[in-house]
Order: structure tokens, then C-alpha cells, then sequence
């Protein structure tokens, strides 16, 4: 049986952060990580893959560390663990509608306009790319745009606790024009992977108020110079490790009980069952997990309380032998498309921007979060759909493409909502 003060369950950046501020004070946490391989949750590093004889690193997908993430990067920086970050540059709105494509600079233009939040917008309206993507529709429903911004400005539902029952995305937007639905969406569509009717407005507002709306610099993030894994969750793992903790991986917590003044928390591993006593535990998993652990554990009591909704998404990574027009490194895919944004990985991370150099090629990543019947696609679908997207946005990497790899991601992506 294992010995230790404070369990954490959950191997993620949460488990990983507490797991560090508790190691630093002497207290020696044990992490269990479900995954037999790989520490991190959704910021692991995972399986190299060969490409035309190079060697590359999967993870769950690109992440931004943005400019409000300053309790991560002073952690970081503390443990002298803080990487060299890559500043974005500027993001790319692409919107398909019918007939009409067109692409838009959009980025620079919210987080450097010389309006203040939350009329920084408008700088948009100054840029004749953006006003291409409009039309007489946008126009006749500006005026709803801006009823719904200043709701959103006027309304702080996790400071206040607004759930905002039974009022969902889809009803705020439903006056707004396709376009400038298509491109509010198309910012919030990370944390906000569902159809709009589904998505409480509650977790739009918040999270629009979070990345964009009451701050210019807010829209200010980086990226990393690796994957996840690599640049930031190992080094930690390691660290913790350097300080007296443990980090076990292969460990499903199955249950947490209480004995006494203690907690007995029970895991399987691939041999057999373990347990430890503990005076502490920290519950730092997805949401479907925690809630098939406190279910197993406590049953009835489980009832009252609230879980976010956990999503599934898909990430392709496409290798090509030249490389597009000058663009944007990043950018949201909106309206009749099916991917919803991209990145190109040969001017972000440093294995990839080696082989762009040596090669002359290029690699793109775009992501996918639904909705639930574009997911249940066959690979082969998916996959030749996201191609199609790709060589509509950039018709030059026609028949240039060298490499392909689909990637489907569990339900771990936590739909933002504020409980009842």
C-alpha cells in the first residue's frame, strides 16, 4: 500500500501545477495519471511519427498561452522551467459562403486598434480585407451585434453566478447577420466546440469577456516552442520528482473513501489494484472522470452537483512539399467549411521549422470540434474533407501534399458553463 500526505488525482497541467506548489513546500504529493505513457492530460506530448524520413511528435493539438496565463508562466519561471515562447503574429479569418471566399487579417487589428474595449472592434472596420468578407446583411444587423457585446460587457456570469438557465448561444446570436455570427463564433470556437443552440450563453459570455472583449491585449498570446509535452509537462514531471514527489503513470482511480480522519483512494494499474491512505486528495481530471469517480464513491450524494459538458475534437496534420502565398500563421475557418482553425507548424515549432528549412516544405494543422455528426465521420471522410478545405483556402498546395495524419482527441474538452 502506498504512503503519502496529499494524493492528486489527474496528471494534467492542474494536477501537474498543485503537484509542483505542494512538492516546493515539502509535502511530497503522489500524481496518478490514467495514461500508460505519456503525463500532461491535454498538454502531453505523445507517439513520434515518420514523414518522408523525419521524425515528429503528436500531442493533442496546438495551444496558445495567453497573456492572462500569468500564474502558469510566473510557476515557470520560478522553477527556472519557462520556455522560450513563440509570440503570435497575426490570425487569418477565412469564410466560406456559398460561392463567396474570402481571408482577413484580423488579429493585429483587435489587440493593437487604438479604440478602447470594447469598441477595439471597429479598427476592424478600417481594414478593406474585413469589409470584403461583409455584406448588406452584416450591415442591417450591426446594430445586434452591438446589443449583444454590450450584454456581454454588462454581465460577468462567474463573478455573479448567472447561470443564465435555459438561454443558449443560438438565441443571442439569432438576429445577428452570417457573417459576423460566423466570425464571433469563429473566436470563441476553441472552448466553445458545439452548435450554437447547445452552448449556454453563459460560457460564450465568459468566455468572450476572458479572451477578447474587455481587454485589447487580452487577444495577446504565444505559443510553445515544442509540443506540450516536451516544452513544459515533463520538465515539470521531473521536477516534482527532483522535490521529493511522484508522478505514477498507468494509474485509474477507481474510487475515493473515507476511513476515519483519512481518505483511501483505489486504482488499477495494468497488473493489479492499489490503494493508499491519505489525509488529502485533489481532484484535478476532466470532468467525465471526476464524475465517474465521485459517483462510484459517494452515489446519491453526487446528484445536486454540477458537471460541465466534456467534447471530443479531431486534429489533421498535413506535410506539403512547398510552401503557400505569404499568410498568416494561424487563423479561424468559418461558414461552409468544415475545419474551424489552422496552424502552420513549420513557423511555430522548432522540429518543424528545422525540416521546413532543410526541405523547403510546409505543415499545417487544423482542427475540428463538430459538431457530434461531422465527428462520427469515417476517417477517410474527415480526412478528405479537411483536404478539400485546405486546398480551397490555399490552391497553390494542390498536389503538393507529402504526408497526412488524423488524430480523434477523447472527450476531455470542457464546454465553459456556469452552474445552477
Amino acid at each position: 500500500m502506498e504512503t503519502c500526505q496529499v494524493l492528486i488525482i489527474g496528471g494534467g497541467m492542474a494536477g501537474l501545477s498543485a503537484g509542483l506548489h505542494l512538492a516546493e513546500r515539502g509535502l511530497h504529493p503522489l500524481i496518478l495519471e490514467a495514461d500508460e505513457k505519456f503525463v500532461g492530460g491535454r498538454l502531453a506530448g505523445g507517439e513520434t511519427i515518420q514523414v518522408g524520413g523525419y521524425s515528429f511528435r503528436l500531442e493533442h493539438g496546438v495551444h496558445g498561452v495567453w497573456s492572462q496565463y500569468r500564474n502558469l508562466q510566473a510557476m515557470l519561471a520560478r522553477q527556472n522551467l519557462r520556455p522560450v515562447f513563440v509570440p503570435a503574429q497575426e490570425e487569418n479569418w477565412i469564410h466560406k459562403d456559398g460561392a463567396f471566399m474570402g481571408m482577413a487579417p484580423v488579429g493585429s487589428a483587435i489587440r493593437r486598434s487604438c479604440l478602447p474595449p470594447p469598441l477595439h472592434y471597429l479598427q476592424l472596420f478600417l481594414r478593406g480585407k474585413f469589409l470584403w468578407m461583409l455584406d448588406l446583411r452584416d450591415w442591417a444587423a450591426l446594430f445586434s451585434v452591438w446589443a449583444g457585446l454590450i450584454m456581454a460587457v454588462g454581465i460577468d456570469p462567474l463573478a455573479e453566478n448567472q447561470p443564465m438557465a435555459g438561454m443558449t448561444l443560438g438565441d443571442m446570436t439569432r438576429k445577428w447577420s452570417p457573417a459576423l455570427r460566423s466570425f464571433f463564433l469563429g473566436l470563441a470556437r476553441n472552448g466553445l466546440s458545439s452548435h450554437p443552440d447547445s452552448v449556454p450563453i453563459s460560457g460564450f459570455i465568459a468566455f468572450l469577456r476572458f479572451y477578447t472583449l474587455l481587454r485589447r491585449d487580452a487577444w495577446m498570446f504565444s505559443y510553445l516552442p515544442e509540443d506540450g509535452g516536451t516544452s513544459i509537462c515533463e520538465p515539470l514531471a521531473a521536477r516534482i520528482n527532483e522535490l521529493g514527489g511522484r508522478v505514477k503513470l498507468g494509474s485509474r482511480v477507481q474510487r475515493v473513501v473515507r476511513e476515519g480522519e483519512s481518505w483511501r483512494v483505489t486504482w488499477e494499474t495494468a497488473e493489479e489494484e492499489e490503494s493508499a491512505l491519505v489525509r488529502d486528495v485533489i481532484l484535478a481530471t476532466d470532468s467525465n472522470n471526476a464524475r465517474k469517480i465521485l459517483c462510484a464513491s459517494f452515489r446519491e450524494e453526487v446528484d445536486p452537483l454540477f458537471f460541465p459538458r466534456a467534447l471530443s475534437n479531431a486534429v489533421i496534420r498535413l506535410w506539403f512539399d512547398i510552401k503557400p502565398r505569404p499568410t498568416a500563421e494561424a487563423g479561424i475557418f468559418t461558414g461552409d467549411f468544415t475545419v474551424h482553425n489552422y496552424f502552420w507548424l513549420d513557423r511555430i515549432y522548432n522540429p518543424f521549422r528545422r525540416w521546413a528549412r532543410a526541405t523547403n516544405g510546409s505543415a499545417l494543422e487544423v482542427h475540428v470540434y463538430g459538431p457530434p455528426e461531422m465527428l462520427t465521420q469515417p476517417d477517410a471522410v474527415l480526412l478528405a474533407r479537411a483536404i478539400q478545405d485546405v486546398q480551397q483556402a490555399w490552391p497553390e498546395l494542390r498536389d503538393h501534399r507529402i504526408g497526412q495524419h488524423l488524430q480523434r482527441n477523447p472527450e476531455t474538452h470542457t464546454l465553459p458553463a456556469v452552474g445552477a
